[in-house]
């Protein structure tokens, strides 16, 4: 370690080198493990290596990768007082069942092996996010690479020309002329389509903390999409985090833009945040024509009449508003807090947002409108 480095940039270069080695590092984790170190302190080496397995590592093969970066990276081996007597060899459980000879079952076997993770897998994608645990979150934050968003299209004033649509009279008269007057192929025009703006509105207050994590990683997965996408999250204050976004690694875009929110797990005041984007952003161009997508629960702690004349101006500049609603995936939810009520009638698309396929959804609906 140099001088030079803060504890708080030696620790998180540990967490990276870890991820680099093929440790499944979240953001969440990173946290944790700051706030870990920083409750047992820097010069207790055997809390802060213990610390480091417990916060970092998602399951026993990660130990191994964990002790070999510990070491190269702080210089030492493990401490003595943290280390760990040797575990007994997993007791493996004979089959009893009668189902034939080994060799005769292999392919049964196989084929049962396939189609539990493939159950395992659409159970995780309709799971809700909130309750989910520490290595079900790290197998959904793998999903998200597999998201490949396509951006709405709108139509331009250009034409081109194409297989149909409408007659090109100039083109097909162009035509006959340099046939001195035959007929020839009649040619066609459509207009030409750019992709429409997306801007991703993130609700990053505590009654939303749950979800930050999996809702960044769809910023993110936007971010990586054809059209152009903004991001802001909202809070007590709005942010602008696509910059942070852009990042090709997802884990480092996370822990860019948690850098970034000041305001992370703090109160709501959607009406705030949403005349802040309108009077800096929105108005100049930034929401006209696109497609806004604003996930939140709509608790507002301000006035919820301030969130309508928000919501209503935001809807008259742009395209489509869609409203993404964790509690929206659950069965007995009513749309009854002041905010949603106040926002609903200036929301083109109420949509869920508590799960993978709840997002697969969203993506669908943005894409198409």
């Amino acid at each position: 370690m140099t001088a030079t480095r803060s504890p708080e940039e030696v620790l998180l270069g540990f967490a990276r080198a870890l991820r680099a080695a093929g440790v499944a590092v979240t953001a969440d984790r990173e946290r944790t493990y700051l706030l870990a170190v920083a409750t047992v302190g820097l010069e207790n080496q055997a809390a802060v290596y213990a610390v480091g397995r417990a916060t970092l590592c998602a399951s026993p093969a990660d130990l191994e990768r964990y002790d070999l970066v510990y070491a190269v990276w702080f210089g030492a081996q493990r401490p003595a007082a943290a280390r760990r007597a040797p575990s007994r060899p997993p007791a493996t459980m004979a089959d009893l069942s009668d189902r034939g000879a080994p060799g005769e079952r292999g392919d049964d076997l196989e084929s049962d092996d396939v189609r539990a993770r493939a159950s395992a897998t659409e159970v995780l994608r309709h799971r809700d996010i909130a309750s989910m645990s520490a290595r079900e979150s790290a197998a959904l934050a793998r999903m998200f690479g597999a998201l490949r968003p396509r951006p709405p299209r709108r139509r331009t004033h250009r034409w081109a020309a194409a297989s149909r649509g409408r007659v090109d009279a100039r083109s097909t008269m162009r035509e006959m002329v340099r046939r001195h007057g035959e007929p020839g192929p009649i040619r066609w025009r459509r207009r030409m389509e750019r992709p429409r703006r997306v801007v991703v509105l993130l609700d990053v207050s505590g009654s939303m903390s749950a979800y930050a994590d999996a809702l960044l990683r769809l910023a993110h997965a936007w971010c990586r999409s054809s059209g152009p996408v903004e991001v802001f999250t909202l809070g007590t204050r709005l942010t602008h985090v696509t910059a942070a976004l852009h990042q090709r690694d997802p884990d480092r875009a996370l822990v860019s833009a948690g850098r970034t929110i000041p305001d992370w797990s703090g109160g709501t005041r959607l009406a705030d945040g949403l005349k802040a984007f309108l009077d800096r952003w929105g108005r100049r161009g930034m929401a006209r024509g696109a497609v806004v997508v604003l996930v939140s629960d709509g608790w507002e702690r301000g006035d919820p009449e301030g969130l309508a004349e928000q919501m209503r101006r935001l809807r008259s500049l742009a395209h489509h508003v869609v409203w993404a609603n964790p509690h929206r995936g659950h069965d007995a939810y009513e749309p009854v807090q002041q905010g949603i009520v106040a926002a609903l009638p200036h929301v083109d698309t109420f949509v869920a947002g508590h799960s993978m396929a709840a997002f697969a959804e969203l993506l669908e609906v943005v894409e198409h409108a």
